[in-house]
């Protein structure tokens, strides 16, 4: 896989929280970066080290599914130190070497923990049509909310516009996948904001989507603000 330079990754967001400001890195496709105080959360990382120069070593690294896109053991084994620590939904575990399994909090879709000081929630993440299903069977990945500086912040992983997330509450912060084949249309996620209705909502794990579409559909949206950001800045690299 071509390294990826961490030179062209856009600017960071910085929303306000309790204690200290949440940074939120956009890096590519399903993976992002959030920092809060000494935390510094990694979703999905893959694509080399070199994607992630700029932000310091993960606290805690949450893995959604075991495609490729989302788990790349090169990448973790480069990035993660003695102390940081891993959640995961059992079938990706499974596919852990034994000496990241011993730090890594396996939750199943309902459940949750507290690591390394960080609220995590497993959210179903799931394909609800029937020709998606074989992408994403119920059970088997999951989104995550955690709660960061008094914020919900949920990711959704790899899902169509499912019950559990409608059902959700209470999100600040909201980071929505969006791409056909493999999970939803733009017109299902904007569907799904209006139900939950978070805060902030960025589409990311979004390749080939009308992203203007999206933001277009939530216009009228009281309290919703959609904030397009680039996760495809170092495709080709």
């Amino acid at each position: 896989m071509a390294v990826r330079a961490a030179a062209a990754l856009p600017p960071p967001d910085v929303l306000p929280a309790e204690g200290g400001e949440i940074m939120v890195q956009p890096l590519q496709h399903a993976t992002l970066g959030l920092r809060w105080k000494e935390h510094t959360v990694l979703v999905d990382p893959v694509g080399g080290a070199a994607l992630f120069t700029n932000l310091p070593r993960p606290t805690l690294v949450l893995l959604t599914d075991i495609h490729g896109d989302h788990y790349q053991l090169s990448t973790l084994q480069a990035l993660l130190t003695e102390k940081t620590l891993l959640v995961a939904p059992p079938a990706v575990t499974a596919q852990l070497p034994e000496a990241l399994r011993s730090r890594t909090t396996t939750l199943t879709n309902g459940q949750s923990a507290v690591v390394g000081g960080v609220a995590v929630e497993a959210i179903a993440a799931y394909n609800l049509a029937e020709e998606r299903q074989k992408f994403h069977p119920k059970g088997r990945g999951n989104g995550y909310v955690i709660t960061l500086g008094g914020k919900r912040v949920y990711v959704s992983g790899d899902t169509e516009d499912i019950p559990e997330m409608r059902a959700l509450q209470k999100i600040d912060v909201a980071f929505l996948c969006m791409n056909l084949p493999y999970t939803m249309t733009v017109e299902q996620a904007a569907e799904a904001v209006k139900a939950f209705r978070p805060r902030i909502v960025y589409p990311y794990h979004s390749r080939g989507s009308d992203l203007n579409r999206f933001k277009e559909l939530l216009a009228g949206e009281k309290d919703v603000e959609v904030r397009l950001r680039n996760w495809y800045a170092t495709a080709g690299r």
